[in-house]
């Protein structure tokens, strides 16, 4: 069997800023690395601005000392891009609200849902609960209440409220003015 002929690919793979954060995760400076691992400063500093490739030898120490598995310097960023034009209409429920998920859909770590509310649109009529630990309201334009079991908040533009994401509560938009908000869940909603 004849093997493929594969061409390399000579685009450079920058991994620099890969183990510069993990240096600083482990709150390292480039001269305690360089005393761990017996590497230069000069030399490190080089590699962290991909000016220059270590060796293997010196990869797989760097990563031992940063606690990096070597893999993970070279995988593929999880990115997803979402366009307005493009991203879904959803429903939470509520009336007078058009809501868009402005996260992929394959996004478990969080949630942004966008909702243009039409004046006198209101949330379920009885309190309810999201499934996630946190539950964000960014008022983007316009004022809404936002109605929790025991406290009620009147939001303006630009004001943002936390609050868990299990906590009862419904919103409405007391206004004759359209309200935009955006909603932000972590982690995202269960299904």
């Amino acid at each position: 069997m004849k093997a493929l002929p594969i061409e390399p690919s000579n685009a450079p793979i920058n991994i620099g800023s890969r183990i510069r954060a993990a240096r600083k995760a482990q709150r390292m400076t480039i001269e305690q690395v360089a005393e761990v691992t017996g590497l230069t400063k000069g030399f490190l500093s080089r590699v962290e601005r991909d000016l220059t490739s270590p060796s293997v030898a010196s990869l797989v120490t760097l990563c031992q000392v940063l606690s990096v598995d070597i893999g993970d310097l070279f995988a593929a960023t999880d990115v997803a891009l979402t366009r307005a034009a493009e991203a879904p209409k959803i429903s939470f429920g509520g009336d007078g609200i058009v809501e868009t998920l402005l996260t992929a859909r394959s996004e478990r770590r969080v949630q942004v849902l966008k909702g243009i509310i039409a004046p006198g649109g209101k949330g379920e009529s009885e309190l309810y609960s999201v499934d996630c630990d946190v539950d964000v309201l960014h008022v983007v334009k316009g004022r809404i209440v936002l109605i929790l079991s025991n406290e009620r908040y009147e939001l303006s533009a630009g004001d943002t409220l936390s609050f868990p994401g299990r906590e009862p509560h419904t919103w409405l938009n007391p206004t004759d003015e359209e309200v935009e908000v955006l909603w932000v869940l972590v982690p995202a909603a269960a299904a």
